[in-house]
């Protein structure tokens, strides 16, 4: 049983006074006879000096020192705490660190002393929280002068201290295992529970117990994964999903389904387009049959003897098979397009003359021209004379 120390506060000590000062912790720790010491800390500060000469004492203890920062580790308490080989906070508790302080007076020669003595002060306290944290003089030295207060996350993630403790539940072997199956497939669930209910030295505490539950637990769940999930093999690389590939499935880049596929067309080894959208399906559509290009004409099986593997393993084989297949399908898809586009090129090359004069329309009108609209749209007359000469016998003609 470790020799217990309180360093709480009182009405009237803090420390540096009463029972917190160094010499009564001294007097604590002789009585303690080397054996180990949890120390508790609950107090808001006092003497730096004083806390400088108890975490001192604590450093060269023989014994092993445990820090429990209870509920509050502020100013010069937070030095005390920095004194223990394991220093464990409670997760409601306050670590506090800030510039320290003096109350003086004087002529300005005596207050510039003072803060120079302040300054080599804060130094020997930077490095106090230095030499535990492992974080530089900067940033040691940031934290002191903004006056930081720190939860016991905070202070965990700093380096301040090494435990954060907890007063949850103990954990036993059966809850530890309905968490892991607790998204399996009913049936699943169902077993797993009269297990439970049948074996009740489950439900008793068990580390090593529980460790081998653990990396047993691991594997079948990967194993209910594989059974629940399925995997689509395109040309953009695998969809995994649950359930079949329809409208509206969500899809997902990796097989523990965290990241949505990204926003594209896809093409299955069956030659489906699937288009994804905001990681889910938008549309299916069927696959476009030619035989003279399908891959899958002559071919409707897809199994391969076992003979072709050798060393490797059939379904890698198998996945491979398909995700080449989806690609010749996405290159079909193209070449299809591309066949149309030239056999439309190739119907206008054979239009006659006269089909192409016709598609030609134009409204062109010469810089500077004066003719209206309605002049280029009249017809052109059978018989237009042109010359002067012309143009006067034909007036001469009318007017007889």
């Amino acid at each position: 049983m470790p020799y217990k120390i309180y360093v709480y506060d009182t009405d009237t000590d803090c420390i540096g006074t009463g029972t917190l000062s160094s010499a009564y912790i001294q007097t604590q720790l002789e009585a303690a006879a080397g054996q180990d010491v949890d120390v508790h800390i609950s107090s808001a500060g006092g003497s730096a000096f004083d806390a400088i000469a108890i975490y001192d004492l604590l450093k060269k203890y023989p014994g092993n020192v445990t820090i429990y920062i209870d509920a509050l580790a502020a100013s010069a308490a937070s030095i005390v705490a920095m004194a223990g080989q394991q220093i464990i906070m409670s997760k409601y508790a306050l670590l506090m660190i800030h510039k320290p302080m003096v109350g003086s007076g004087g002529n300005a020669d005596e207050l510039l002393k003072d803060i120079q003595m302040l300054n080599v002060v804060q130094s020997r306290l930077a490095q106090i929280y230095m030499d535990k944290t492992g974080l530089d003089g900067v940033t040691v030295n940031s934290l002191i002068d903004s006056v930081t207060w720190m939860t016991a996350d905070q202070a965990l993630d700093l380096g301040f201290i090494d435990q954060v403790e907890d007063y949850n539940a103990d954990i036993s072997n059966s809850a530890i295992i309905k968490n892991y199956t607790s998204t399996a497939p009913a049936i699943y669930q169902r077993c797993i529970n009269k297990i439970l209910n049948t074996n009740m030295n489950m439900n008793i505490e068990n580390r090593e117990l529980i460790d081998r539950n653990t990396s047993v637990l691991d594997k079948i769940m990967n194993f209910f994964k594989k059974v629940v999930n399925k995997q689509t093999i395109t040309d953009k690389g695998t969809l995994h999903h649950a359930g079949e590939l329809d409208e509206g499935t969500e899809v997902y880049q990796d097989e523990d389904m965290s990241t949505p596929a990204t926003s594209d067309c896809y093409t299955t080894s069956s030659g489906q387009k699937v288009t994804v959208q905001g990681g889910k399906v938008q549309k299916v559509a069927p696959p476009a049959i030619d035989p003279e290009v399908d891959p899958d004409a002559d071919d409707d099986d897809d199994s391969l003897p076992d003979s072709l593997f050798g060393s490797k393993k059939k379904g890698d084989v198998q996945n491979r098979v398909k995700a080449i297949k989806a690609k010749l399908h996405a290159q079909n898809a193209l070449l299809n397009e591309a066949k149309a586009a030239l056999e439309a090129a190739n119907a206008r090359l054979h239009k006659t003359r006269d089909e192409v004069k016709n598609e030609i329309k134009s409204d062109f009108t010469p810089e500077g021209s004066r003719r209206s609209s309605k002049a280029k749209t009249e017809p052109v007359p059978f018989f237009s004379p042109q010359t002067t000469l012309a143009q006067n016998a034909v007036k001469k003609a009318i007017a007889k």
